[in-house]
């Protein structure tokens, strides 16, 4: 029997695009595009290379993460030694992630822009930025 991992609810999105001579649009739409109503965007802009960005899971909020313009890589942990790492380079595809999900964002390009949308707004009680706590509540 396969062991269940909260890595598995995660999963790529593709969302459709629509374009012309003029150009591309490209339109996400909550609880129609994906699985939850936008309460807050953010995006990421100007990380070095070297730089990591997140290390933290989340208590309430899932994330659609997708990079409008060049590329990162995304790496997701279960806090149960599974992980996967996700490239992110298309404007239109991005990456679910659910609540209670490690999340590192790194190898950005130098034009990298990493457009967040969240199922929640800013709450930072319900961010866990310790791996080792983070692990602790995974194995409750």
């Amino acid at each position: 029997m396969k062991e269940y991992s909260i890595l598995d609810q995660s999963y790529e999105v593709s969302f459709p695009q629509h374009g012309d001579e003029r150009g591309w649009l490209v339109v996400v739409e909550g609880m129609k595009d994906i699985p939850f109503d936008i309460k807050r965007i953010f995006y990421i802009y100007g990380s070095d290379g070297d730089v990591i960005r997140g290390r933290h899971a989340n208590r309430k909020s899932e994330f659609i993460l997708v990079n409008v313009a060049g590329s990162c890589k995304v790496r997701l942990d279960d806090g149960r030694g599974k992980e996967k790492i996700i490239v992110l380079d298309q404007p239109h595809k991005g990456i679910y992630i659910p609540k209670m999900l490690w999340k590192d964002m790194y190898d950005f390009s130098n034009d990298s822009i990493l457009l967040c949308l969240s199922s929640q707004v800013y709450d930072n009680e319900e961010y866990i930025r310790d791996y080792e706590e983070y692990k602790k509540e995974m194995r409750k």
